[in-house]
């Protein structure tokens, strides 16, 4: 029945001409020959298709049965003698097919499915996609663009694979998509550097295009994708997609070094303007992506000049670095981790100068270090994170460490980490006594630098157990220097200022030690009180720690963690007390000398 319909508007459609066509006729053929594509009478079809009498409809027409062909090989997976007709059916249409009509109906095709079928519909098209815009003829820049617009668009649709496992099953089938959209774009990426002078422009149009397609994908997938360990390179997809993409760079005029080192520059030498104005919003993650491929996995790597230092490649990957550090995907803050160690460790200890603090990535990326040790959720993100700030202090000249030091006193607004920069001051400051004295780290410079160490914020209102972290890296700092430096040498300067720091630090922290152990105490013995009369009821409260409520706690854990606050107190007081009574065992030696004298 379908059949015998598609015959009667092909017979009534062959003695018009293709200006008389009527929407109707449209509307009637697509009707028809959808019907007989469903109903499985494929074969009748290519006939009517390959008998050339309906060569003018098929042109005009045949476009719309191009969605009904692609469906039918999609729900039909299994190789058999039907499946062959249909894929010699979309043959056809293709080539006998209006290639403009074509190029909107395979678009419209591609941008339908989801899920799954959104690699499967893009395999099946891709080939005759490619083949409809190569028969373009003009305006095939606009068409290459349009095409591949809505290709990514699509794949940034799909789940990006983490795991080698999920590489090798590439369930939803991006490393695929991937693969074959190299294949693809390679006949549009050379007829872009074709020389002929009367494409000049139509290929300036192409390149635009192609460079707009090659920072998208330096985007998604690959600003989040994994990639197989380097003995497995030849074998990991994402890595063959990335080399691709950096390869059409190179070959459209823009190759990867003059585009990286431009990010973040005032001064430009990336001449392409219409990118530049939206570089910061839009092309920075492409940007920090890029850096990674090259710099990490060692994608193209060899097209570096040899001449570039170490210190200079950092000052450009540190912009790049910070891109990836101010995200929180975990594949994202890995690879901003590893960009920065790889810049890193080309470096020689104490080689970075502190004038690299003042371009604001050397500052602000280990301030987003220490939002990694402290706001990340993943262990292993905190730890690297913590060790990249250990390195990245290392790799700093003194000045460039004191300088740090200050900053991120005063803006970490967390106890952990002020410990950690207390102990890292410490450091710098045994090296100043067993090496050459650093004027940063001895005298009114290290009095600065202790000014932020050696008090409390509140006074003696402050939160001893919520700063118990740096409270007891303060004592330990003071201790150290107590016995280290003599009051007859005072090389730190620190017996001169030895008032300031018992009137702003010591005598606070008696004060709030005494208060807080009393608060303490009288929790313990409430708690105990009211376990008595709560345990026939059994139910669990609340406690307030630290001036948070800590809520639903059963009492037994509530006295732990009470007995644990007092305990931290007697700790803190324990070092204090021996820290006072070295400074009295000083000041006394001092003054017995000085009587003998």
């Amino acid at each position: 029945m379908a059949v015998e319909e598609l015959q009667s508007i092909i017979k009534k459609c062959q003695i018009l001409d293709e200006d008389d066509f009527k929407e109707e006729d449209f509307s009637l053929f697509q009707l028809a020959g959808q019907k007989c594509i469903e109903e499985g009478h494929i074969d009748q079809l290519l006939e009517i298709t390959q008998n050339e009498k309906n060569k003018v409809i098929i042109k005009t027409m045949g476009w719309n049965l191009i969605g009904p062909v692609v469906r039918c090989l999609l729900w039909n997976d299994k190789e058999n003698d039907k499946r062959k007709n249909y894929f010699l059916m979309l043959d056809l249409l293709v080539k006998l097919c209006n290639p403009k009509e074509l190029l909107l109906g395979l678009l419209e095709l591609i941008e339908e499915p989801s899920g799954k079928q959104i690699s499967q519909t893009i395999l099946l098209v891709l080939q005759p996609l490619q083949t409809v815009i190569q028969k373009l003829p003009n305006n095939k820049a606009y068409s290459v663009g349009l095409a591949l617009s809505t290709l990514w668009s699509q794949l940034a649709l799909l789940p990006v694979p983490y795991s080698k496992e999920q590489i090798q099953m590439d369930d939803y089938g991006l490393c695929q998509c991937c693969e074959a959209l190299i294949e693809f774009t390679k006949p549009f990426v050379e007829e872009a550097i074709d020389n002929k002078e009367n494409k000049e422009n139509e290929n300036k149009k192409l390149k635009d295009e192609l460079l707009k397609f090659c920072f998208k994908s330096l985007k998604c997938p690959l600003l989040t994708a994994q990639f197989l360990e380097q003995s497995e390179a030849g074998n990991d997809p994402l890595r063959y997609f990335a080399s691709e993409i950096i390869g059409f760079l190179s070959a459209i005029g823009h190759p990867f070094p003059k585009i990286i080192f431009n990010h973040g520059r005032k001064k430009r030498i990336w001449n392409y303007l219409e990118f530049e104005e939206e570089e910061d919003k839009q092309l920075a993650d492409s940007m920090a992506s890029l850096a990674y491929l090259v710099f990490v996995q060692g994608i193209k790597i060899d097209q570096l000049p040899m001449v570039l230092s170490p210190s200079y490649i950092l000052q450009f990957t540190m912009g790049h670095t910070e891109v990836f550090l101010q995200r929180t995907e975990e594949s994202i803050l890995s690879k901003g981790l590893e960009l920065l160690e790889s810049g890193l460790l080309r470096i020689e200890d104490n080689s970075v100068l502190y004038q690299y603090l003042e371009i604001k990535s050397f500052l602000t990326v280990p301030q987003s270090l220490v939002k990694v040790m402290t706001l990340c959720p993943i262990e292993t993100l905190r730890k690297k994170g913590l060790a990249m700030l250990q390195l990245y202090i290392n790799k700093l000249d003194s000045q460039g460490k004191y300088t740090l030091f200050r900053c991120l006193l005063n803006t970490s607004n967390h106890s952990g980490v002020e410990a950690f920069i207390i102990q890292n001051i410490k450091n710098q400051i045994d090296m100043s006594f067993k090496k050459t004295p650093n004027k940063w780290f001895t005298g009114p410079q290290l009095i600065s630098l202790l000014d932020l160490v050696l008090f409390l914020p509140e006074g003696a209102e402050t939160d001893l157990l919520q700063n118990s972290d740096r409270i007891m890296a303060s004592l330990n700092l003071l201790r150290y220097l107590v016995i280290k430096d003599n009051e007859s040498d005072n090389q730190t300067g620190l017996w001169t200022e030895l008032g300031k720091i018992e009137t702003n630090f010591l005598k606070p922290l008696h004060t709030g030690l005494n208060m807080s152990k009393a608060h303490y105490e009288a929790e313990i013995k409430n708690n105990q009180e009211n376990n008595q009369a709560d345990r026939k009821s059994k139910e669990l409260c609340s406690v307030t720690i630290g001036r948070e409520e800590i809520p639903n706690m059963p009492p037994e854990m509530q006295l732990k963690v009470l007995h644990s606050a007092l305990f931290t107190f007697d700790l803190i007081e324990s070092v204090l007390a021996r820290v006072e009574e070295l400074i009295e065992i000083q000041t006394k030696s001092t003054s017995e000398c000085k009587m003998l004298e």
